[in-house]
């Protein structure tokens, strides 16, 4: 390849034809199929990579720590766990289309995070904005944010995504500003973005680690109105135990 081709190439940002070049060329030689065959395979190939690429960013953008998918699920070691209903909602995407959203309550261990980020991973794949955060990183988010006086920044970039995954609700308790400005978000997302919640602890339990009953309160109400849950609490950890010492 000439250099001035490559640079077209390049300004194009055609970077996958550019890599490939020589291989298409090869092929090319190779095979039987008319001009305007080949032609087609080779920017139906471009387009994969650019698509791939675009994911991947995509991906990475969402600051996703472990890459979960559906496929891995050990729904045979959660037997009270509603797989039809999970698969269902995972299949389809309604739920996205709809801006509901989806809750997860249980123990440790039991396979929240995995299934949340699941759902999250596969919104991604078909075009959705998604992000993931652990809600004690939101509520220092959150909080830093009002030093600054730049809380609402903060809530606009948090409400843009399509999906947001707010992970590990109750393992940090709240001050009342961090509450009131959590509670700003998800009023501002309800019924116009959908939200992924997994929480250690029960609705009832809320209270605890919020601090204020009458926001925890009219925050769930608002969560419950559009949302589906899966109650997890008896169902099992999955992460493997240290053998005992002899």
């Amino acid at each position: 390849m000439n250099e001035t081709l490559a640079q077209q190439l390049k300004y194009l940002r055609l970077t996958g034809l550019l890599s490939r070049w020589d291989e298409h060329l090869k092929a090319a030689a190779q095979s039987n199929l008319s001009h305007a065959r080949f032609l087609t395979h080779v920017i139906e190939e471009e387009y994969r990579l650019k698509c791939e690429a675009v994911l991947q960013q995509r991906l990475k953008l969402a600051k996703i720590p472990e890459k979960w998918v559906m496929e891995t699920f050990p729904f045979e070691r959660q037997p009270k766990l509603n797989q039809k209903k999970i698969l269902a909602l995972y299949d389809c995407m309604a739920f996205l289309r709809e801006k509901q959203n989806i809750i997860w309550l249980g123990g440790t261990g039991c396979g929240k995070t995995g299934l949340a980020t699941s759902f999250l991973i596969q919104a991604i794949r078909q075009g959705a904005r998604g992000r993931y955060v652990l809600f004690t990183d939101l509520l220092n988010e959150l909080h830093r944010s009002q030093a600054d006086r730049s809380q609402n920044r903060v809530i606009r970039h948090y409400f843009k995504y399509d999906l947001l995954l707010i992970d590990e609700i109750g393992y940090s308790e709240a001050e009342p500003s961090q509450v009131g400005l959590f509670f700003t978000l998800l009023q501002k997302r309800h019924k116009h973005r959908s939200t992924l919640i997994t929480s250690n602890l029960g609705f009832s339990e809320w209270a605890s680690f919020l601090k204020n009953p009458h926001l925890t309160a009219a925050l769930i109400d608002r969560l419950t109105e559009s949302s589906h849950v899966f109650n997890m609490r008896e169902c099992v950890t999955l992460r493997p135990k240290m053998a005992a010492e002899p």
